[in-house]
C-alpha cells in the first residue's frame, strides 16, 4: 500500500499546486472547483492509503525482497460461461434509452436490471452448477 499511497500523495500535490494557479489564470469558478474537488479526494485516498500501509504487514510487491510466487494462492472464482453480464448491460442500455425516450421504459429497464441481477447473483444457487 506504500507505492499506491505515495501516488496519491503526488496526485494531492500536483493538484495543490495546478489549482491556484488555474484560478489565477482563468478565474474560472467551475474549473476552479472541479480541481478544488479533485484536490480533496486525491487527499482522502492519500490519508487512507497512508495509514492502511501502517497497519498491515507489507505486501511482496513492497518489499525490495519481495517474491513472486509470495503472491501465489486462490484469487477467486471467476465464472467461464455467463451470460448474466450480457443480460445486465442489455437492462442498462435499456434503461439509458428510457431515460431519453419514455418514462416507461425507463421503468421497463429498471424491472430487467433487477431480474438480471438477482438471476447474476444466484446463478450457482441452482440447475446444472448449483453448489
Amino acid at each position: 500500500m506504500r507505492i499506491e499511497a505515495a501516488i496519491f500523495v503526488l496526485v494531492t500535490i500536483f493538484f495543490a499546486i495546478v489549482t491556484p494557479v488555474y484560478w489565477f489564470m482563468s478565474e474560472d469558478p467551475t474549473g476552479t472547483t472541479a480541481l478544488t474537488l479533485t484536490f480533496g479526494l486525491g487527499a482522502m485516498i492519500a490519508f487512507y492509503f497512508t495509514l492502511v500501509s501502517r497497519r498491515i504487514q507489507p505486501r511482496p510487491e513492497d518489499r525490495p525482497d519481495g517474491e513472486v510466487e509470495e503472491l501465489a494462492g486462490e484469487y477467486g472464482f471467476f465464472s467461464p460461461h455467463s451470460w448474466w453480464p450480457l443480460a445486465a448491460a442489455s437492462a442498462i442500455g435499456v434503461m439509458f434509452l428510457g431515460l431519453v425516450f419514455a418514462w416507461f421504459i425507463f421503468i421497463i429497464g429498471l424491472c430487467l436490471i433487477a431480474i438480471s441481477a438477482v438471476g447474476w447473483v444466484y446463478e450457482y444457487y441452482r440447475g446444472e452448477f448449483a453448489h
